[in-house]
């Protein structure tokens, strides 16, 4: 999807049809301003999940990563973030923490978290993929739109 948007600008003009994600997020990767399709992942502190789906074609998508705001172990980092580029996920959004800051900021990708912590996550499996997610006030729902930039992260509401 095209970048040429400001959150701020598409609340304003479709705010009764987005949501407003409320967590303070911080950029990671090297992209601030980013669009696309939802995917999602909800797991807790084991990116397994998240490797297998980043490792596939992202065709200009956004992963969401819900990881219950857990700050204990990253769920992305750099070998992983470099899997997303090379597949083409438009960016990442996180709902717990990443690792390897100073490379993913090097990243032309899209990357929101809450903040970075260098320990690893378990690789178990454990986990739901392309499942209805909540965290800040905000719902994603697969297949619906991401909007992301410095001013933050807009959904599109599901049609009830």
């Amino acid at each position: 999807m095209s970048h040429a948007f400001q959150t701020a600008d598409l609340y304003d003009e479709h705010g009764d049809a987005l949501d407003s994600v409320s967590l303070a997020m911080n950029d990671m990767g090297g992209r601030t301003a980013f669009s696309g399709r939802i995917r999602t992942v909800r797991c807790f502190r084991d990116n397994a999940l998240v490797k297998q789906i980043l490792a596939t074609d992202g065709r200009g998508q956004v992963l969401v990563i819900d990881g219950d705001g857990s700050l204990e172990s990253a769920l992305v980092g750099d070998l992983i973030g470099a899997s997303a580029v090379h597949h083409g996920w438009a960016g990442i959004i996180v709902n717990g923490v990443v690792r390897d800051r100073l490379a993913l900021a090097r990243l032309p990708i899209g990357i929101k978290a809450l903040g970075s912590n260098p320990r690893k996550s378990a690789k178990d499996g454990a986990g739901e993929l392309d499942v209805v997610v909540s965290f800040g006030g905000a719902i994603f729902t697969p297949g619906l739109t991401v909007w992301a930039d410095a001013d933050g992260i807009l959904v599109q509401r599901a049609v009830v």
